[in-house]
């Protein structure tokens, strides 16, 4: 199987598929079969939608996706893509589960496993904060400032349900590095390219700990990721400890990696540098300070060398970080008695539970390497796509040259959503971890519903029904309305949780959510409006 990997999307779909068009005609292929996005693809629709991700002002842009959301372009493969840290988060929400963003371009969710033919792909979207990880999606429309920077954030409740995972697959996809790659790759030649990432590397800060968790226990043969804006390749060798003698990397303290709370999310890198600084400079003179790499600046490699070649994945070494301290200070009973209940203080077996390390694969998942390769984001000379062949290592009934192939839900996976459909991923407290061995019962019972509901009544297949929610680009509307974006529920997920039997917490006329927001934001302007209406006739009656 041929499958194009691309980095960071930026909204730049045209070139990107011109760009895999161009290579597989050097290659002497007559296509590919498959195209992954590793995040910020950048699903926006309208001008509107602007107003919901992430991105300076300045740096906004329209972007081509419209083109293929509206039906004016179609993908000429299909591409499949993950949540970044600067996309359109308004519509990624409408499909939690997964679904199509325009005909032949499909969302992975905020974590999901599908089939792509023999193929079993795992996808986690998003970035890591240590703050966010354990707290619900709850973000609603209109967003605040803290909301906007939160809706992507990584949450635990479905890097948990990726955990539950008992067999092989094939390709894990993450938008943030798994923390701790660096050191399993060339750290030498990356730090002299983004020698700014060696300070949070060394403190074992870069990267995402709940990607890293997934990793462990996956072992997928390949992980593909975006985010820090270069291209980068590692290889992970899963019988062997971090630190250990035949790892051949500086052996650094290994507890960071396990550090289930981060107080800093240095995973983000800053759109919002400081004026006059080029990047290194303002890594350099920040480096006392505590960072808030809060997003990615659109630029902020541009000036740094671009390393030429052949995009090649390479073997290298591999190593690990040192152990974050965290401050507490003490609270009083009478103060902790007035919290709410998702603020009480956790049980020593919770704590246990949580400071533990992530749990050993089960005996189905036996690959030992994984194949890491980072992108770059699509511009001239840089380094942002990689071609390849692909050989399943996962046990599949699909033969790999059985052709066209077939895209499909994974059959685990949607047990393990049965399973968890009894927990509200919007709303607190989210159920804390009640460990591998409570869910095993709970998702073989689930296993067989689907084997019986949806396997044996042959509804895998994933349905082609893209449908068109939100209205399409008007140029006259401009780069900066005023309107916040509507939230729209979309058929899509209401067709999956219909499929499944379990409820659609991504209603958007759900009593709470947006429309609730909306009627409080429009009294507020009605009184703001009578109130300088007042005003106006005040200064009206002194004239």
């Amino acid at each position: 199987m041929r499958i194009a990997v691309e980095g960071c999307g930026h909204g730049t779909l045209h070139a990107i598929y011109a760009s895999i068009k161009k290579t597989c005609e050097i290659q002497g292929w007559d296509g590919i079969d498959l195209l992954i996005i590793g995040g910020d693809f950048q699903a926006v629709r309208n001008s509107y939608d602007l107003n919901a991700m992430s991105v300076p002002a300045k740096y906004r842009a329209i972007g081509d996706f419209h083109e293929y959301y509206s039906g004016a372009r179609v993908a000429p493969y299909l591409t499949l893509f993950i949540g970044g840290n600067h996309e359109a988060s308004n519509h990624l929400w409408e499909l939690y589960y997964g679904g199509w963003v325009a005909p032949n371009i499909y969302y992975l969710g905020a974590a999901n496993v599908v089939s792509f033919g023999p193929l079993r792909i795992a996808a986690l979207s998003g970035i890591w904060s240590g703050p966010d990880y354990r707290k619900p999606h709850s973000e609603r429309l209109p967003y605040d400032f803290k909301e906007v920077k939160g809706v992507y954030h990584q949450r635990e409740l479905d890097v948990r349900k990726l955990l539950q995972l008992r067999t092989q697959v094939d390709i894990g996809i993450s938008h943030d590095w798994p923390r701790q790659i660096e050191w399993q790759g060339d750290y030498e030649q990356l730090f002299r390219f983004k020698p700014y990432f060696q300070g949070d590397a060394k403190t074992g800060r870069l990267g995402s700990p709940a990607a890293r968790y997934v990793l462990d226990r996956l072992r997928p043969k390949w992980w593909f990721a975006a985010h820090l804006h270069c291209k980068f390749s590692a290889i992970v060798h899963h019988d062997q400890q971090m630190g250990s003698k035949d790892a051949k990397s500086p052996p650094l303290a290994t507890d960071a990696l396990h550090t289930r709370i981060d107080m800093h999310n240095t995973d983000e890198i800053n759109l919002e540098s400081q004026a006059g600084q080029s990047p290194k400079e303002e890594a350099f003179s920040s480096s006392a300070n505590v960072r808030n790499d809060e997003e990615i600046d659109l630029d902020m490699d541009d000036d740094t060398p671009v390393v030429s070649g052949p995009a090649n994945v390479e073997s290298v070494p591999k190593t690990e970080p040192q152990k974050n301290s965290v401050e507490v200070t003490a609270v009083s009973s009478k103060l902790r008695a007035q919290l709410p209940a998702s603020f009480a203080r956790p049980t020593a077996a919770a704590v246990a539970a949580s400071a533990a390390s992530p749990m050993s694969p089960p005996a189905a998942i036996t690959n030992k390497i994984t194949e890491f390769l980072a992108l770059d984001k699509c511009l001239p000379n840089r380094k942002f796509l990689q071609v390849l062949e692909v050989d399943p290592i996962s046990e599949s009934s699909i033969s790999a040259s059985t052709t066209p192939y077939s895209f499909a839900y994974d059959k685990e996976w949607l047990a393990i959503t049965r399973a968890f459909a009894f927990i509200n991923p919007t709303t607190s407290p989210i159920s804390p971890d009640a460990g591998e061995f409570h869910y095993r019962s709970l998702i073989e019972a689930e296993a067989a519903w689907v084997e019986e509901h949806l396997v044996k009544t042959d509804k895998m297949a994933v349905p082609e029904n893209f449908e068109m929610t939100a209205p399409v680009y008007d140029p006259s509307v401009g780069l900066h309305p005023k309107e916040h974006p509507r939230e729209y529920t979309n058929p899509q997920t209401v067709a999956f949780c219909n499929m499944l039997g379990i409820e659609n917490f991504f209603d958007a006329t759900v009593k709470g959510t947006m429309v609730d927001k909306v009627k409080e934001e429009e009294v507020v302007e009605e009184a703001e409006e009578a109130e300088e209406d007042i005003v106006a006739e005040v200064v009206v009656g002194e004239v």
